[in-house]
Parts: C-alpha cells; structure tokens; sequence
C-alpha cells in the first residue's frame, strides 16, 4: 500500500509540477498572479482533442501543435489584455481580476464550443499495469512521470544556461536593473508567457491522456498549481516543482487515512499551514 501510495502520489505531482512550473514562472517576471493559467492548460488539453479526435492528424503532429498553439495562446492572452492594462500601470489587484475573469471566460467559452459531454482522446488504449515493488503503475503513469521529470530539467537548464533565462531571472530579481543593462522587460514578458504557456500545453496533453476532458478541468489543476507554488516559493520555478510533487504525495498518503473525497481539503490545509508559517514557501526569499 505504501508503494502505491507513492507513485499515485508521483503521477498527480507530476502534473501539478508542469501547472506549478509556468505559473511560478510567470508570476516571477511579471509579478502578478495569473490564475487564467489554469485555463490555458484545459485549453492546450482541447487544443490535443481537436487535432487529434476532430482532425485525425497524426498523434504526435497533434502534440506538436498542441504545444505550439498553447505558447501562442499564452502570447495572445498578455498581448490583448495583460500588455495594455501595464501600460495603463493598473495595479495586481487589477490583474488579479482580470485574471480571474479570463479564467471564467476560458471555461465558459470551452463549454459554448464543446458543450458539458465529458471528452477523451482514447490514443493510448488501457494497458495492463506493470508491478513495481508491490505497486502496480500502468505504461501510460510511467511516460507521465518521465515526460515531465524530462521538461522540468530542460527547464531549469534553460533558466540557468541560456541567455533568454538568465535574462527572465535578472528581470524577476529586479526589473529596473535589467532595464538599465538593456534587457527589455516587455519582451521577457512576452517570453514568459510564450514558454509557461507551452509547458501548460504539456501538462494538458498529459492530463487529456490521463483523464477525461471537462469546460471546468482548468480550475481544479490551477488550485493545486497555486497551492503548490505557494508551499515551494511562489517566486521560485524549482520551488514550485518541489512543492507540486510535496503535495501529490501528501495528497495520497493523506487519504489512506482520511475518505478519497477529502484530498482537496488536504491540499488546502496545507496551503493555509504555509500561508500561517511560512509565506514564503520553501525556497521562497523572506522580504
């Protein structure tokens, strides 16, 4: 039961690490919270059901372009609303709503276009489960953990060897510095939205192969992405994928105790535990 217990706890923290990983980034060089994000990733999971289910593109084209789609999505959503409401320096709070408003938009216009039937995107059939020290995991849980342990790597490479990630974290540690060095901030914006929301994609393409497809899906990954950049440093990429995967685990243990329908409650007994004790989160900066 243990090892069970474990890898369920690795698979949802998997994907809440994907979820928790654009929007930590985001927030780090914008600064706001982006609770629309949650969106993009029900969106990116539609973008796969679409080309995939509709269309009958190849498979894997249909990832490709799930992905692409998702990061011009994110670019679209700061170029139409985020971009104009900075240039009139409304405040977070402002952005904050409109964030929230954007997040019900999404939904609402995912439920119009697909209507309230559950999708599936049926490309990987059920498969019998593999047994790993007592605990059976299935093939497609094994390419979910993988998949995403893969781009989180690539991401924090990136965020420490490429010129464009050194350039978001000088933006995010601070932005009138980078300016006067010649980084332009609105451009890192523009990127930040352009990557977060690619990584949404995955974590879309993942969910939709897991799961099935709801309007409201994207509200449920965004509280447990949120929770989990709060437990690890909002303001922190790796502290978020630390607190996703710190979640997904206890989230799993917590119902061998407790009915499976209070995981959700656990998740935000934990948010309130770090909002009380340390609102910084793990890897957080204290200011």
């Amino acid at each position: 039961m243990l090892a069970q217990l474990f890898f369920n706890g690795l698979i949802a923290g998997a994907i809440y690490a994907l979820v928790a990983a654009g929007f930590s980034l985001i927030y780090s060089t914008g600064k706001f919270i982006h609770f629309a994000h949650g969106a993009v990733v029900a969106v990116a999971a539609y973008f796969l059901y679409t080309f995939f289910s509709i269309l009958g593109l190849n498979f894997y084209l249909a990832v490709i372009l799930t992905i692409i789609s998702s990061g011009f999505f994110g670019w679209i959503i700061n170029k139409i609303i985020y971009e104009p409401l900075r240039r009139k320096k409304a405040s977070n709070v402002i952005l904050l709503i409109a964030s929230v408003a954007l997040l019900i938009l999404l939904e609402s216009l995912i439920l119009l276009i697909f209507g309230a039937d559950v999708k599936t995107i049926g490309f990987i059939k059920i498969a019998k489960g593999l047994e790993i020290f007592s605990a059976v995991i299935t093939p497609l849980q094994i390419i979910i953990i993988l998949s995403s342990l893969v781009l989180l790597l690539i991401l924090y490479l990136f965020m420490k060897k490429a010129r464009l990630g050194k350039a978001m974290r000088a933006v995010s540690d601070n932005k009138d510095v980078a300016e006067i060095v010649g980084i332009s901030s609105k451009k890192i914006y523009s990127w930040s939205f352009i990557i977060g929301s690619a990584i949404a994609g995955v974590a879309g393409i993942l969910v939709g192969l897991e799961q099935n497809l709801e309007p409201m899906m994207g509200t449920h990954l965004m509280i447990k992405g949120f929770t989990a950049a709060i437990i690890g440093g909002i303001g922190s990429v790796p502290g978020a994928i630390l607190g996703a995967f710190l979640l997904g685990l206890v989230e799993n243990f917590g119902i061998w105790f407790l009915p499976s329908g209070y995981k959700d409650a656990i998740a935000f007994v934990i948010l309130f535990i770090f909002l009380i004790l340390r609102p910084q989160g793990i890897l957080g900066r204290k200011k």
